[in-house]
This record gives C-alpha cells, structure tokens and sequence, in this order.
C-alpha cells in the first residue's frame, strides 16, 4: 500500500491540509486503510524533502496548506501508469505456518488447517457483509468502497481454496512421510567466526594424523615442506 503516491494523487487535485488530507484518503478507500495525523505529516515532511510537495498558504486557522510540486505531479502520472509491482520471495505467513507445522513431528497439520479456515471463513463472512451495508452503492465514496472490500473478499475467497487444496494434498501423504528430524549434517556456511573455527578443527585433525604416521611418513612431509618453501634465489627472480 503506498501511501505517499496516494497522498500525492490527492494533493495532484487542490492544495489540503493535513487532517484534510486523512480524511480524503478515508473517503477515497473506505476508511479500510486508516491512517493517523502522524503518518500523513511524516509522510509529508518526506515528501518535501524529496521536492515533490511545498507548503503554501496558511488560513485564518493557522491550517497550513501543501501544494504538489511539478516533479510530485510527475511522480503521480508515473505511479498511475506503472503496474504494481510484487515482490518475488514467498513472504506470506500462513504459507511458511503450514509448510513448517507440515514438518514438525507430532503436530496435527489437519487441525491447524481447519482452526485457519474457521478464522478465515468468519473474516469472509464479515466482509460480505460490509460489502452490502451502504446506503447508495452507486455514489462514487461507495463505489471505492466497494472496490476495496471486492479485492479483500477474493483474496479471502482465494485463501479458503487454498486450504482446502493444501489439506487435500497432505491428505496423500502419510504424516510420518512429512515430518523432518533435525538434520545431524552441519552447514558448510556459517557465520565467519564459525567458519574459522571449523578451520582450525581441520588443521588439528590433519596435525593428528601426521602425528600417527611413521617416521619416514614424517621425513617426506618435511622434505615437501622445504620443496614448497622458495629460495631466497627464486624470490630475487
């Protein structure tokens, strides 16, 4: 959710004021995205920092008016005609939830499914609701209400479908065949401290093997020692 960009577009239509400024973002999204007097300034002060907001005149009720300068009013044009953009990774919590629940011996993945689905259902149901409780779904504030809540119901929409397909796959796959132990394998990486002292583990354990060979063992390793050392002779080459 950007919230300068959409400060931005409203201040793109007429000087405002900061509490104006909240309650034109509140009529534009249906108050689903509540913002305090604190963020807007804040976003404010950034916004004039980075040149694309200046303030202007101040009323008789010491409100002071900010006005979007032309690098902010291009700003807007290129927010509106850029497509939004999604970030790559799986950063999505219910998804990690599950996956890891999936895994953990003697958690019954099932049950954590259906206490989600419940939750899920219930948050549908609710916005179903909302969607039908305005006075006049044809007025433009109601029109972008409307808009909003439409997204959230898919979106909660879609999650139910996804449980419902990720319980049925699980449901395939015996729980045991799922679970995973803690791997005994240490990492090859680590932090470098840990790989230092991995190192060094590596340095006395060969020191202990050389230590259990023969003498003559030992003789043919100090020989390669010195063969490896370059001459005084070579260096100066």
């Amino acid at each position: 959710m950007s919230v300068r960009q959409s400060l931005l577009a409203i201040l793109d239509q007429g000087p405002c004021y900061g509490y104006q400024l909240r309650a034109e973002f509140d009529r534009r999204t249906g108050s689903t995205w509540p913002l305090n007097v604190g963020q807007i300034y804040n976003t404010l002060d950034r916004l004039e920092r980075d040149g694309l907001v200046a303030k202007g005149e101040v009323d008789e009720q010491g409100h002071v008016y900010w006005e979007i300068t032309d690098a902010g009013s291009a700003e807007v044009a290129a927010w509106l005609g850029s497509p939004v953009e999604r970030s790559g990774g799986t950063r999505d919590e219910l998804a990690i939830k599950l996956a890891v629940a999936a895994t953990l011996p003697g958690v019954d993945v099932t049950e954590v499914i259906q206490t989600q689905r419940r939750a899920s259902l219930s948050q549908l149901q609710s916005l179903q609701r909302a969607k039908y409780a305005g006075a006049d779904p044809n007025g433009p504030e109601e029109l972008a209400w409307a808009l909003v809540i439409d997204s959230m119901i898919f979106a909660a929409e879609a999650e139910v479908r996804w449980l419902d397909h990720t319980e049925q796959r699980l449901a395939l796959h015996p729980q045991h065949a799922m679970t995973l132990e803690l791997s005994t394998e240490r990492p090859k990486r680590g932090r470098p401290a840990l790989r230092q002292a991995q190192g060094s583990d590596a340095a006395a354990q060969g020191s202990d093997v050389a230590a259990q060979g023969s003498a003559s063992d030992a003789s043919d390793v100090e020989r390669a020692r010195r063969d490896e050392t370059p001459s005084h002779s070579g260096a100066a080459r």
